[in-house]
């Protein structure tokens, strides 16, 4: 009975002496996020209206909203064969035209997306240019243009009718012989432009 009182304490002893080995605590499940576009619910409904969905629109160039911006050449102007419109840096409603007897000119949108008024100016040459319109047709690429008539706000493809609308004067002051100021109405001759825009094309080369 000494023996096995003896082996039973050796035996507790042994197990109180070891070590306890800490429990690792599990790790928890992985959730994936909640994403509609792989969501099968969503995927069903689409799925019956795909064939009905519109496809997004290819954002506008700046030649596509301003139309009127390019390279023109003209068979009845000898004296501006060829004529460039150029948007402003600092303003898109103000384009800059290039070209014409007059030298550089500017002209301010008036009516979307092709339609300009040529304010009365003094070019960087020193030129004074008279008030004007300018007009891009779309549908047959010509660029009609008028100096020397004053823009009509109603209608401005009235100038370019020349029964419809009079040429404006212009008073000329002159000195007698008796020091008397002498003024003429001096009618100012307008002019006219038409020219067809170059059209450009992109060629794609093979990389």
């Amino acid at each position: 009975m000494m023996g096995g009182f003896a082996l039973s304490m050796a035996f507790v002893t042994a197990n109180a002496q070891e070590p306890t080995t800490p429990t690792t605590p599990a790790t928890p499940a992985t959730t994936t996020p909640w994403e509609a576009k792989k969501n099968p619910t969503v995927d069903s409904i689409n799925a019956k209206y795909k064939d009905q969905m519109i496809p997004a629109r290819t954002p506008m160039t700046t030649e596509q909203i301003f139309p009127v911006l390019g390279q023109y050449n003209s068979t009845v102007n000898a004296d501006a064969a060829s004529v460039t419109v150029t948007m402003d840096p600092a303003n898109k409603g103000i384009v800059w035209i290039e070209g014409i007897p007059q030298g550089k000119v500017k002209a301010y949108l008036r009516k979307s997306p092709s339609t300009y008024k040529i304010p009365a100016q003094k070019t960087e040459d020193g030129k004074d240019v008279v008030e004007g319109t300018l007009v891009f047709d779309k549908e047959t690429g010509s660029l009609n243009m008028v100096i020397g008539k004053p823009y009509n706000v109603e209608d401005p493809m009235l100038v370019f009718t020349p029964a419809a609308v009079e040429e404006p004067a212009v008073e000329v002051k002159t000195k007698t012989k008796s020091n008397k100021t002498k003024t003429k109405v001096k009618p100012v001759k307008a002019w006219t432009y038409t020219g067809t825009k170059v059209e450009t094309t992109t060629v794609m080369t093979n990389q």
